[in-house]
């Protein structure tokens, strides 16, 4: 029995279709019900078959913090996908990113201990890379700095990386996996999706970064690759190209025959914007569009080494244009 957490997100989604191919035995946490048709919908891109694959997967009602329920969801469970996570980049969800990524994962570790688990793989994000000096590219080798101007959401899914190091310590087999910007189908409202459906309604202006990109595909293909090979307790850089943000915007627009961004937004403007973006918090209670620390990766040229995968796996990554007009092609046969 494999357990999936987190299977009404983006990768959650695309990894349980994956397995229910593959005729794998699969148990799926969630917590909102309504999030469920986001499954049927990530389904639906890969073609016909979507309710008989959707109701092959055992669906448990739970949250990573609810130990009782957590504990019903590891019965006779041999292997842990966990893809649960929660996403925000505002200071003010500190807790509550902490609750989620940190004290969730340290249950979901402590029960694969309690249960014997054979193996674990923890999706994480090179959020918690850290930084190099010099322009030498990020790798699985660079260490950590807790006094860098880290986001919220880099702290708290290092301190989940922490947990799963803790439990291979106690004895515990896992593999962590660092990708960066996910590129996938499916889920269009939020996330990565959403910058699709932004593309068609048109982006004004560009920044003057890069962007680290990888397809979807690709995140399933090595997470279960290495789940099924005898690589454990090391983690592994997922990040198939840097595009220029100007060049990202535009394949895009392209994709989905959307207008391309023209203007480039400078420092003052951007600064500007996520101030009055807080201001506007602070009066409406709504939740933050544009922080400084996300101002200062729109304006990053911070790269990333995959090399450790390839040679690992001799793995070899999609090329990332064309995985971006075929996503463009999916969502306007969306809408």
């Amino acid at each position: 029995m494999i357990l999936v957490t987190g299977g009404t997100g983006l990768v959650g989604a695309h990894l349980l279709y994956k397995l229910a191919s593959q005729k794998e035995t699969v148990r799926a946490i969630y917590r909102n019900e309504r999030k469920l048709q986001h499954v049927k919908n990530v389904f639906a891109t890969y073609g016909d078959g979507v309710d008989v694959l959707f109701n092959s997967i055992t669906w448990l009602q739970a949250d990573l913090l609810d130990i009782p329920t957590l504990t019903e969801a590891f019965s006779g469970v041999t292997k842990v996908y966990h893809c649960a996570a929660f996403v925000s980049f505002e200071p003010n969800k500190y807790q509550l990113l902490r609750r989620t990524n940190i004290d969730g994962t340290a249950n979901i570790v402590n029960l694969c201990l309690a249960e014997k688990v054979e193996k674990l793989c923890y999706v994480s994000s090179i959020a918690t890379l850290g930084s190099e000096l010099n322009n030498k590219p990020v790798s699985e080798e660079t260490v950590w700095n807790p006094e860098d101007e880290n986001s919220v959401y880099g702290i708290t899914k290092y301190g989940a990386e922490m947990e799963v190091w803790r439990g291979t310590q106690e004895g515990l087999n896992a593999v962590i996996v660092n990708p960066g910007v996910i590129l996938g189908a499916g889920i269009w409202h939020y996330g990565t999706g959403n910058l699709f459906e932004r593309a068609k309604k048109g982006i004004p202006y560009y920044t003057s970064g890069t962007i680290a990109l990888v397809a979807i595909d690709d995140v399933i293909r090595a997470m279960v690759t290495l789940m099924e090979s005898d690589i454990i307790n090391e983690r592994f850089v997922l990040v198939s190209e840097h595009v220029p943000y100007k060049q990202f915007l535009e394949n895009l627009a392209l994709s989905v025959n959307g207008k391309p961004a023209k203007k480039q937004a400078s420092r003052w403007f951007l600064n500007l914007g996520w101030r009055l973006d807080w201001l506007k918090t602070q009066l409406t209670g709504k939740r933050r569009q544009l922080t400084r620390h996300l101002v200062d990766t729109l304006e990053s040229d911070t790269r990333y080494e995959s090399g450790k995968i390839k040679t690992a796996l001799k793995f070899e990554f999609k090329a990332v244009d064309t995985v971006i007009l075929k996503i463009g092609h999916l969502y306007q046969k969306s809408v």
